[in-house]
């Protein structure tokens, strides 16, 4: 089943390689979508694919890189694209 979610993180995580480390949590699980810093100094991303891989990209965002330091993880559900468009770093 093809699912999405989209993540909003805030605390230490601009700075300290947070999206290259979702880039690469997505990459190890096939998922699509983004991860980009916003303006507020939060990050969000935006993952699609199967159940079981987002479930477990959710979990390596929620620790981050050894640089991060999270203070709020919020997740909700999002509609799917059924689109392979890969994952990007915007």
């Amino acid at each position: 089943m093809i699912v999405a979610r989209r993540f909003l993180i805030s605390g230490r995580v601009q700075g300290v390689g947070y999206r290259v480390f979702a880039d690469a949590s997505a990459a190890v699980e096939g998922v699509h979508g983004f991860v980009r810093n916003l303006p507020d100094g939060r990050v969000e991303a935006q993952v699609e694919g199967d159940q079981d891989a987002v479930d477990r990209v959710e979990m390596k965002l929620r620790r981050g890189p050894a640089g991060a330091r999270i203070e709020t993880f919020e997740a909700e559900p999002a509609s799917p694209t059924y689109r392979a468009t890969g994952f990007f770093i915007r």
